[in-house]
């Protein structure tokens, strides 16, 4: 059974961090390109980065490029979101996915609050 996990939200203040991780099995984790999806309260989905396979190409939305790294440990299956200089728009449930959305997690809850 394909299995996305993630965890690592909670409450952090802004300008703080957090990092999220994502446990995989039931697939080859080393063998697809992974993003991270966030949904913050009452919009749409926002596709927040991407990284290849291997580990060493990532691609960053525009809100988070800058403060937001994601990274993988394939000896492990896990993928990482360390998240940085956190904002309130920040504020989500974030999920990781393989490339093309066909595996998602069941989320993991991020607020950014003072």
């Amino acid at each position: 059974e394909v299995q996305l996990v993630e965890s690592g939200g909670g409450l952090v203040q802004p300008g703080g961090s957090l990092r999220l991780s994502c446990a995989a099995s039931g697939f080859t984790f080393s063998a697809f390109d992974m993003n991270w999806v966030r949904q913050a309260p009452g919009k749409g989905l926002e596709w927040v980065s991407d990284l290849n396979a291997a580990g060493d190409s990532g691609l960053y939305s525009d809100s988070v490029k800058g403060r937001f790294a994601m990274f993988r440990d394939n000896s492990k299956n896990t993928l990482y979101l360390q998240m940085n200089n956190m904002k309130p728009d920040d504020a989500a449930v974030y999920y990781c996915a393989t490339a093309g959305g066909t595996q998602w997690g069941q989320g993991t809850q991020v607020t950014v609050s003072s």
